[in-house]
């Protein structure tokens, strides 16, 4: 994709001469030139470095001819080290609305080819402006980053530009989404506004984010390291910075329409409905071989979501960031829902620090903008081990737990085969407010395995016996028959229906369809303490 950079012409007045027709000439020249930006050579230089100028941009986010910038014109005041000599409208960062499906965004994006796209006053008070009409009109707000930082030639009012995005970040966290796109350096305090958003999407070989560079890390710690390798966007998609990561600018920008379309527009409005052609009662007798009857095996839980959801349609966050964990965007007859599953094909699908952070949020995510929550359980328990604990497991598992206590939207449990002990009841049991719980007739609920039951249990027993296997494998055994068969929980109220696997779909249409007008309040309160 090319842009026109080339000078626009001088002005040039249409009609019979008057001061009115030779104003609007100047300002169809004004408007021109400020859109051209600082000129071919500069976006030559932009696509050298493999990436996209700010309008190339903005045109593959809105739909055709719907955006709308405001501020144009808009020019520092600084004054020293040159700077007033170099005053280019729209001062490194084109602001604006638009619409994409059909529905209005709002949007920033910084320039690299004006100052770097370093952020002084007059650019982050545009920031400010539109970030400002975002939330008072409801509507969700995209930004494009690509700055080198905060502009160091005007000093503290810099540095304060970014507080007020930062503060506005916060107020508008849980009101409207905020989506950040990385394509390009993002360092210092601008790495924090996108780590406020709701998601951060990355592009491989661009996107860099660190909050203190190459140099600064050689001089303090001594280690040579690259930016790529600093802060990359394969870096960031393991360290849970980066909710996506791409290969190029169009699929990236393409995949935010395509997470646009899947959110509500604020937190008093619905995710769109789309008319399904998958038919709800679909059965799905595939799933019936899918997953294997003995809980050791494993199994990709990404292959059974796509079984059950709308044309096998999902869109997963933190793919590469505790991969035992399985977040995703879908819909179930046409409704948005996000689903939190165990991954067995991952750590067996335990729960552990990063699994616990990356789950909570997405629920908490969900919870916030009215999107309903499946659950899919099959899990072992929490990832045993000194690193886990001296972590912090049980302060992390809490956020997992908190985040689910504290939600109110539909929630649906569903019980593959395993869960055991604690990360069973994290895992949206019953007890902490789901509001329904199904399991297959696979499931296995219970405090922990058959194999460890029965060595806690019977321990003397097996340890004084002639023949200590023989009396473990009895008692395993008898545990497993007693306390884990597939229907203990439903018959004390703690599963609500087993079903037959290939009906998973359709039961949880009708489950969701029943809560669609669920209402709960919370108590009145200012905000919860939760863990940290």
């Amino acid at each position: 994709m090319s842009t026109v950079t080339h000078e626009p012409p001088e002005p040039v007045t249409t009609g019979p001469a008057s001061p009115m027709r030779e104003r609007v000439a100047a300002l169809t020249w004004m408007r021109a030139r400020a859109r051209v930006g600082p000129g071919e050579q500069a976006s030559r230089a932009q696509h050298a470095k493999g990436k996209l100028t700010v309008r190339e941009r903005l045109r593959l986010l809105f739909d055709e001819g719907t955006f709308t910038e405001i501020e144009a014109f808009r020019r520092h005041r600084a004054t020293g080290f040159g700077l007033e000599d170099r005053r280019p409208y729209t001062d490194g960062v084109v602001c604006g609305w638009g619409r994409v499906h059909g529905r209005k965004v709002f949007a920033y994006a910084h320039d690299f080819r004006i100052f770097g796209g370093a952020l002084g006053e007059a650019h982050a008070e545009k920031i400010h402006k539109v970030m400002d009409l975002a939330e008072t009109t409801g509507a969700p707000i995209v930004g494009l980053c690509d700055g080198a930082g905060a502009r160091i030639q005007e000093g503290v009012t810099a540095l304060a530009g970014y507080g007020g995005i930062f503060q506005r970040n916060v107020r508008a966290s849980g009101v409207i989404p905020q989506i950040s796109v990385v394509v390009g350096p993002c360092a210092g305090g601008a790495a924090y506004s996108p780590a406020l958003t709701d998601f951060v999407f990355m592009v491989r070989g661009v996107a860099q984010m660190f909050i203190t560079g190459p140099d600064v890390v050689q001089t303090v710690t001594g280690e040579s390291v690259t930016h790529e390798e600093l802060g990359g966007a394969d870096v960031h998609a393991r360290s849970g910075v980066g909710s996506f990561v791409y290969d190029d600018e169009e699929t990236c920008l393409a995949d935010v329409r395509y997470l646009l379309s899947l959110l509500p527009s604020n937190n008093r409005e619905s995710a769109p409905v789309l008319a399904p052609a998958d038919p709800p009662d679909r059965r799905v007798e595939r799933l019936l071989d899918l997953v294997p009857v003995e809980t050791g095996r494993a199994y990709d839980m990404r292959a059974v979501i796509e079984e059950i959801v709308d044309d096998g349609e999902m869109l997963e966050l933190h793919e590469q960031w505790a991969p035992n964990v399985v977040c995703a965007l879908v819909r179930l007859d046409g409704q948005v829902t996000g689903i939190v599953a165990n991954q067995p094909a991952s750590l067996a699908g335990v729960l552990d620090i990063d699994a616990s952070e990356k789950a909570a949020r997405f629920v908490q995510f969900c919870d916030a903008f009215n999107i309903p929550l499946v659950t899919m359980v099959d899990t072992p328990g929490f990832l045993p081990g000194t690193d886990q604990e001296h972590g912090g497991v049980i302060r992390h598992g809490a956020k997992l737990l908190y985040a689910y206590c504290n939600a109110t939207v539909p929630r649906v449990q569903l019980v593959l085969r395993k869960a055991y002990g604690g990360a069973y009841i994290v895992m949206d049991s019953r007890s902490i407010g789901a509001d329904l719980s199904l399991a297959w007739p696979t499931n296995e609920i219970a405090v922990m395995g058959a194999e460890g039951a029965a060595n806690v249990i019977f321990r003397r027993e097996i340890a004084a016996a002639e023949d200590p296997k023989a009396v473990f494998d009895l008692r395993t055994e008898q545990y497993r028959q007693e306390l884990m068969h597939p229907y203990h929980a439903a018959e004390r109220g703690l599963v609500d229906d087993v079903i037959d696997p290939a009906d998973t779909r359709s039961a949880l249409i009708g489950a969701l369809a029943m809560l669609r007008g669920k209402h709960r309040v919370l108590p009145s309160r200012k905000h919860g303490n939760q863990p940290q």
